[in-house]
């Protein structure tokens, strides 16, 4: 039944409801097997009992939570990393009616959810955490980020980590360096921040050229929360038509060059990618019980799927598919039609060549098929 709950998401079917379209479908039988491949799949009722009742308990949903990691790190013992970074954000999850836990947010201006998530560059999402609507984009950080720096704590290989203003708190930044953990943390702006920079302020003199004039400037910072001295690096563009300059301060440990630091903490913006692929693809804002833990363990479903076609496009695709976002791979790849013979021992699936040629079915089997056959690489420590 988890893998029902699982797949089925991958595919598109948020909802439970779908189940009793789902218990009949040849693919999604052959998918679960067990005796779903003589008989047919969980009805919605069973569903909704085994995602309702079953996964909701306190073991299960501790379970739940640490599945996505145990993923990760199975297929590490088959790819190893050479770096680590991970990306810390928030998202919205609109809620409807009265909600457990649904509150008014006044950043995202309407009632909802207001998730935590970690990815790490591959775009795997390593932990999620369901938060009440009005809680600080930060709040319960360490439910999230602890485990998985646990989990990759004996890995001999630079660690990173990005964030926004959010998290520019002490106690994240003494924890990073704890774990020899390189940062890059946007600040907000102050006046002592910016009295650090008051030469870069001035307009430049003549006429704007028509690409932005970006100067950069690095100093050493201690607010009055934190224990030490830390590096700060701002960066200052001035526009053509704009009367001020866009300024933004970032705290690092990194010795790199400002120009590179602000390059690196640019490319969080994968993170974002990756929530709105969750979203727009899997999904995974459609949280519509009343029970607040029901909704919890309806987002760790969620992630599970995602988790599973990111694999699949990351480890399996072919080059001239690797490219593919994760609704075009559920639109050309997971959620088609097909003819389904059955035989005596065998069932076959006729597929249209329409949007995935023959050559790359067979590829994409061919490295599923080696994938499953490798042994674990061992982990360096």
């Amino acid at each position: 039944m988890l893998r029902q709950s699982v797949y089925s998401r991958l595919a598109g079917y948020e909802d439970t409801n779908d189940a009793e379209r789902l218990a009949v479908d040849p693919a999604m039988r052959q998918v679960i097997e067990g005796r779903a491949r003589d008989r047919q799949a969980a009805s919605t009722s069973q569903m909704g009992r085994f995602e309702t009742e079953i996964l909701t308990t306190r073991k299960n949903r501790k379970s739940l939570m640490d599945l996505p990691g145990m993923w990760i790190d199975r297929v590490r013992q088959h790819r190893s990393l050479d770096k680590l970074i991970l990306d810390l954000d928030s998202s919205v999850s609109e809620t409807y009616g009265r909600q457990e836990g649904s509150a008014y947010n006044g950043h995202f201006t309407c009632n909802c959810y207001h998730p935590l998530f970690c990815f790490n560059h591959l775009g795997d999402l390593e932990q999620v955490l369901l938060r009440n609507g009005n809680v600080a984009s930060a709040d319960n950080w360490r439910l999230v980020l602890e485990p998985v720096v646990a989990r990759y704590r004996d890995l001999d290989i630079s660690k990173y980590f990005r964030g926004d203003a959010a998290f520019a708190i002490p106690e994240l930044y003494s924890f990073l360096e704890d774990e020899d953990y390189e940062y890059a943390i946007r600040l907000k702006s102050n006046a002592v921040l910016e009295r650090q920079i008051q030469h870069l302020l001035t307009r430049p003199v003549d006429r704007p050229p028509k690409k932005p004039v970006i100067r950069y400037h690095q100093f050493m910072y201690q607010a009055g929360t934190w224990d030490h001295e830390r590096r700060v690096v701002a960066k200052v563009e001035w526009h053509e038509g704009e009367l001020f300059p866009r300024v933004g301060f970032i705290v690092t440990n990194l010795s790199w060059q400002c120009k590179r630091v602000v390059r690196y903490y640019n490319q969080r913006g994968t993170a974002e990618q990756s929530i709105r692929e969750g979203k727009n693809a899997v999904k995974w804002t459609k949280l519509s019980c009343h029970d607040f833990v029901d909704n919890h363990v309806r987002l760790q479903l969620f992630a599970l799927a995602y988790n599973l076609g990111n694999f699949l496009r990351r480890l399996v695709l072919p080059r001239p598919m690797k490219t593919w976002t994760m609704t075009t791979l559920r639109e050309k790849l997971i959620k088609i039609g097909a003819k389904v013979v059955r035989h005596a021992k065998y069932v076959t699936f006729q597929m249209a060549e329409v949007a995935v040629p023959c050559r790359l079915y067979r590829a994409i089997l061919e490295r599923i098929r080696r994938l499953a056959t490798l042994s674990p690489r061992a982990t360096p420590i």
